[in-house]
């Protein structure tokens, strides 16, 4: 595995993560379609539990509601698409290390591989300062998300569904109706119908995001 650029360690260390043993971090930047042996999947593992833990204790503290409405900010809190942006934000796409086919398919800029990333390198952090300073680390990058609400508001399915039954229809139905781009970076574009009223659609680099944002695009026409 090739040695982590200085810009990177620099990057790392000024976003406040523990950079030691440079090869962790090296690994942690690393997607698997550059043929490395080691790549950030066991990184990312470490790193969803670690956020997981962390956010779900932060909430609790907060006294954020019910069991049901903890879940709910949790989920949100802790989605791909959170940590993606999250991502983004603090630039991480610049030092991802992909293979060139990858790169020229968009994979720095996939919701996928970003978030995935994110969570490695909480995971490397993990590994190379522990629970509590990767804990501080989280409060300290997630705060706008927490305290601009997000999770607050009902899921969009959850909406969905609340409003066809209120208004005496079939529940909706979701199905995948293109599926395109390479593994590492696929779209997946989702149609929502509800019978007799109409129907919307939707596409992401998740089943469940695409799903997701075709329910609050069919709401913001038909609800």
């Amino acid at each position: 595995m090739t040695q982590l650029p200085s810009e990177a360690r620099s990057w790392l260390i000024g976003h406040g993560f523990a950079v030691k043993n440079e090869t962790v971090w090296q690994e942690a930047l690393t997607h698997g379609s550059t043929g490395n042996a080691r790549d950030y999947q066991r990184l990312e593992f470490l790193g969803d539990r670690v956020l997981g833990l962390t956010i779900a204790d932060w909430l609790y503290q907060r006294h954020d509601g019910t069991e049901g409405a903890l879940a709910q900010r949790l989920n949100a809190l802790v989605s791909r698409s959170t940590c993606a942006a999250l991502a983004r934000q603090i630039g991480a796409a610049e030092h991802i290390n992909l293979g060139k086919q990858a790169r020229d398919d968009g994979a720095a800029d996939s919701d996928n591989i970003l978030g995935d990333v994110m969570e490695a390198l909480l995971g490397a952090n993990f590994v190379e300062a522990g629970f509590d300073a990767s804990s501080a680390l989280i409060r300290h990058l997630w705060l706008p998300w927490v305290k601009d609400g997000t999770g607050t508001s009902k899921h969009p399915k959850s909406a969905l569904q609340e409003w066809a039954a209120g208004n005496r229809r079939k529940p909706p139905e979701y199905a995948v109706i293109d599926r395109s781009g390479p593994d590492h970076a696929a779209e997946f574009t989702v149609r929502v119908t509800v019978n007799k009223v109409g129907e919307a659609e939707a596409t992401a680099g998740s089943k469940q995001e695409a799903e997701t944002e075709a329910a609050r695009r069919f709401m913001a026409q038909f609800g």
